[in-house]
């Protein structure tokens, strides 16, 4: 009792849930495979594909593709790497209905910024909204430092309806506090098998797992690292070789491949279960991008 039989994976230093970068990447490859009308350019060989080179979902995530003989094996590797993606703000439950966690920290890396003078208090819990003394997270009751915060979101996000939804319900604890507030307030649920011939429940088959609620936003990393000679770019390309519209527009590069197989994500899913309505994810603005050279910003999207 009280065991959970299929954990969630956690980042091991502060055990906070995440979603694994391979996961994703699996996702995002597959999805954009299906919009471009070659599911065979995903998974992990690629003979199959008539010409890899020509087709974006090969040059943007990589293919290896094997002759007749090991001499005449062709492979790439990707030219994006995608990273494990990090809670950012975490819905809980209160005595003042649903409030969104998060900490300086994470926002910060994430492109948010205080849009006040008011400085943090690291002891209290500190809100956009002009609470009261005190308020209930999940099992704590934390002291509500006076005044509330404004929250700078990056450019892309400005007037999302989705961030316009929390940017008034946002409590900022530190990350001390954070993972045992994420922790205690994961979704467990029981499901159970059911045997085909009877319709009744199998015996020994019931089962626990937790999960990510809803409503929870994320942030995540996708670098760009085109090693490969410009000249054999299979871009732009606005139709799939059967002569259909690529959805949301044309791709002029390895991220706008990326960017529409996580708008899929919105539809299709990512991960496990997905028949019973889990990993629907859905992109909340624009993504911020900034173009490097060595450690020097040189180019931004205004973020």
């Amino acid at each position: 009792l009280g065991r959970v039989d299929n954990s969630i994976a956690r980042e091991l230093g502060t055990r906070v849930p995440k979603i694994p970068a391979t996961s994703i990447h699996g996702s995002v490859r597959a999805h954009s495979a299906r919009l471009y009308g070659t599911p065979e350019a995903a998974g992990q060989k690629h003979n199959k594909v008539t010409d890899p080179d020509s087709n974006p979902i090969c040059y943007t995530f990589g293919y290896i593709k094997s002759g007749q003989s090991n001499q005449s094996t062709k492979a790439f590797s990707g030219v994006v790497n995608i990273f494990d993606a990090h809670l950012l703000f975490f819905p809980v439950h209160s005595m003042e209905s649903v409030v969104w966690i998060t900490t300086p920290e994470r926002m910060e890396n994430s492109g948010f910024s205080l849009g006040s003078t008011k400085k943090l208090d690291n002891d209290r819990v500190n809100l956009t909204w002009a609470g009261k003394e005190h308020i209930n997270l999940g099992w704590l009751m934390l002291e509500v430092a006076p005044g509330k915060v404004v929250i700078t979101p990056p450019d892309g996000v400005k007037g999302n309806k989705r961030w316009a939804a929390i940017a008034k319900r946002i409590a900022i604890v530190s990350e001390k506090l954070f993972s045992h507030i994420v922790n205690s307030n994961l979704e467990v649920r029981t499901s159970v098998s059911i045997n085909p011939e009877t319709g009744a429940a199998e015996e020994g088959a019931l089962f626990t797992y937790e999960a990510i609620p809803r409503s929870t936003f994320l942030t995540m990393e996708v670098i760009l690292d085109e090693y490969r000679d410009k000249t054999a770019r299979p871009f732009p390309k606005d139709k799939t070789p059967q002569g259909d519209k690529l959805p949301h527009g044309p791709w002029n590069g390895p991220l706008d491949v990326v960017k529409a197989g996580l708008k899929a994500m919105e539809w299709l899913g990512i991960g496990g279960m997905g028949t019973r309505g889990f990993g629907r994810i859905a992109m909340v603005g624009k993504p911020q991008e900034i173009k490097f050279v060595g450690t020097e910003i040189i180019a931004s999207n205004g973020d």
